[in-house]
């Protein structure tokens, strides 16, 4: 393999990353890491837990004086690993440039805690969200990166076939979609970095347990029409490529609407490694043109 099929402006970090970090022999040295970044809190994010016991981090939008649009965020980490202090910067950024109240969800992780439990904690954090005082309840957005993107979408699937809360749009990040990408037969790419078909299957599992896949998984589910307007982003060098570009398409196929970003040359979580490189801040701004215009209409 050679760096040169790597985005140019990621090839430096890429030579440094790590291809299949989640084993069970480091998690916990991966959870330990992440606990250290909930020791400090930035004065603008609010730390809270809801009644039914779910932890939010709150991020309001500057000088609100009307009910604003919101955005439950999910966090990624494979279902096994992960905080919502890690994406403080980016919810500060959603809150800012869409002028919205961003929460980010602490959803329980797996293997202690597989599902159907960090769905429902997202359910419960999503309808705490669409009744709390300031946020406009036709403008909810669920979001989310990678495991926390896979959570997103199955969300989705739970708030229409429960009736509430109705969804504006759904923000999938390089989401993990689909268990199979692990078993499929084929090799990891040299060019892989972050995730790999190792870490893939171990999360799966973890996250599964003795559950039915065919209802756990998004990508399993034949049922699609009714979902709210999809955003979907994803590297060609990123594992979960080819299983993000099939549920865009059977999104579509299922009318909805669906909005795709595939970057050359990038790998699983580029943007938030090297978020000041001109590729992430435009995929960025791709997500942020699309929900502006995605909320506009649903206000109209």
């Amino acid at each position: 393999m050679t760096l040169a099929e790597i985005h140019p402006e990621l090839r430096n970090i890429a030579r440094v990353l790590p291809r299949q970090p989640i084993r069970p022999l480091t998690l916990r040295l991966f959870r330990a890491a992440t606990g250290l970044l909930e020791r400090r809190t930035p004065r603008n994010v609010s730390v809270l837990t809801t009644a039914g016991g779910v932890g939010i981090r709150l991020f309001r939008p500057p000088n609100q004086t009307a009910p604003a649009p919101a955005v439950l965020w999910i966090h990624g980490g494979g279902y096994l690993i992960g905080s919502p202090a890690q994406d403080d910067a980016l919810c500060r950024q959603l809150a800012d440039r869409l002028g919205a109240v961003v929460a980010a969800v602490d959803y329980r992780l797996a293997p202690e805690h597989p599902y159907p439990a960090p769905l429902e904690d997202c359910h419960a954090a999503l309808s705490w969200l669409a009744a709390l005082p300031g946020v406009d309840p036709t403008r909810l957005v669920v979001a989310g990166a990678s495991a926390g993107g896979g959570l997103a979408a199955a969300l989705a699937l739970l708030a229409r076939d429960r009736g509430a809360p109705k969804l504006a749009a759904q923000v999938l990040v390089y989401p993990m979609l689909d268990d199979r990408t692990s078993y499929d037969g084929n090799e990891d790419k040299a060019t892989f970095r972050l995730w790999g078909r190792r870490s893939n299957a171990y999360g799966w599992r973890s996250y599964l347990g003795d559950t039915d896949p065919n209802l756990a998984v998004p990508a399993r589910r034949t049922d699609l029409a009714g979902l709210p307007p999809a955003w979907i982003g994803v590297g060609t060098h990123d594992l979960f490529h080819d299983e993000d570009l099939a549920y865009a398409d059977a999104l579509s196929a299922a009318g909805v609407p669906t909005e795709v970003l595939v970057v050359p040359g990038a790998f699983h979580g580029f943007d938030q490694l090297a978020p000041k490189t001109k590729v992430s801040r435009d995929w960025f701004d791709g997500q942020i043109s699309w929900l502006t215009r995605t909320l506009d209409s649903a206000a109209d």
